[in-house]
């Protein structure tokens, strides 16, 4: 594997504003993806930058960790060099926020909470190269068991009208097979956790209950602010979490129309509060790379171009919703999206709670990023 001409070799110097990072935060993240590569390796992404590359940072992640901001620096100076990463088409990079919703629910269905979380269905079977049948869109990672072989799954509209119990596999009904992990009082409520993937979830009986990402109907993402954008409802560069919030507040007969459109459908599961890192209330859900979200510290990324825990240093000037200064900070790749696809394309982890949500859902910023290869890459692709 050789690495992408997207890649643009950089010092350190080139970075703007590296000195003055907090090193030290994002060093916490990365070490915890290097004790998650011994129990399981990362995947390589597709722009050729190779897990094993980073084999001396995680082992040295591993043992002798920075204990100042300095120290910290000194350590990715050492085990990797920059690298701007060029954007498709002319334009410069994204980034978007996201964040972990806190919500009130049920674990059972009552007159107020009437919306529910579903867990994956036994009839939800992953597709890939080697049972995916002839004629199924390429894109469709997901599908729905039948006697026949995999056929598309039913998408978010088919499923909020009742898909799921109607006739399963063989003929088995999947009604009464409890996929409802909770119930929550609002739909929108619950979309905008499926967009986000995870959430904590203060439940009726006192309980903290924490769900994460199970799996997925497998269709594509298509996010409600375009399709208002679209529709001439909000212009599309006033496009926020909370102006698409305000807009379904203001026209609550056509949030399912809206929301049907998008036809993915996320399905989770419950979380222990260890597995979850309760230990450490600041810590965000398991993602993608199996590892806690840092706030402020962990990126999504496209999953088939770039490999987790990969470190990305992300200028974006006209961001300050985080701190109030221009955003640029060290990132490490630990979660990915359905929206989330292109090189130069991020999604920020704000954190837990309403106020991180203000951050994420305001964040819509052009930016360069940055990422950080290993230097045994980097040599080997200079020979």
């Amino acid at each position: 594997m050789s690495l992408s001409q997207a890649f643009r070799e950089k010092s350190f110097d080139d970075l703007p504003g590296w000195d003055e990072d907090n090193h030290l935060a994002a060093f916490a993240a990365f070490r915890r993806s290097a004790f998650h590569v011994l129990t399981k390796p990362y995947r390589s992404g597709g722009l050729g930058v190779d897990f094993n590359a980073f084999t001396d940072a995680y082992a040295a992640a591993r043992t002798v960790p920075p204990t100042d901001r300095a120290q910290a620096r000194a350590f990715f100076e050492r085990h990797f060099i920059p690298a701007h990463i060029r954007a498709e088409g002319s334009g410069a990079g994204l980034v978007t926020g996201f964040y972990e919703p806190v919500v009130d629910a049920s674990p059972v269905r009552t007159e107020r909470f009437t919306v529910p979380l579903l867990s994956r269905p036994a009839d939800l079977v992953d597709i890939d190269d080697v049972n995916r049948p002839p004629g199924i869109d390429l894109y469709l990672a997901f599908g729905r068991e039948t006697p026949n072989g995999p056929v598309e799954y039913f998408d978010r509209g088919e499923i909020e009208r009742g898909a799921l119990a109607g006739e399963g596999l063989a003929g088995k009904s999947l009604a009464g097979k409890g996929l409802e992990i909770a119930w929550l009082a609002d739909k929108v409520d619950a979309f905008f956790i499926h967009v986000q993937g995870s959430a904590r979830l203060t439940m009726t009986d006192g309980r903290l209950c924490r769900v994460t990402y199970a799996a997925k109907s497998g269709q594509r993402f298509t996010g409600p602010g375009m399709i208002l954008s679209e529709l001439g409802e909000i212009p599309l560069q006033a496009v926020t979490m909370q102006s698409i919030r305000a807009w379904f507040k203001a026209h609550p007969d056509r949030i399912d129309e809206i929301l049907w459109r998008n036809r993915s459908y996320i399905f989770f599961r419950e979380i222990s509060l260890s597995e979850a890192g309760v230990d450490d209330p600041e810590l965000g859900p398991i993602a993608a790379a199996k590892v806690p979200l840092t706030p402020g510290r962990s990126v999504a990324v496209d999953r088939l171009l770039h490999t987790f825990g990969t470190p990305f240093y992300i200028d974006a000037p006209s961001l300050t919703a985080f701190d109030r200064k221009p955003f640029r900070r060290l990132m490490i790749a630990q979660d990915t999206g359905s929206a989330i696809t292109g090189p130069a394309r991020g999604d920020l982890f704000a954190g837990t709670g309403d106020a991180a949500g203000e951050i994420a859902g305001v964040v819509r910023n052009p930016a360069d990023f940055y990422a950080l290869i290993p230097r045994p890459l980097v040599r080997e692709a200079g020979r």
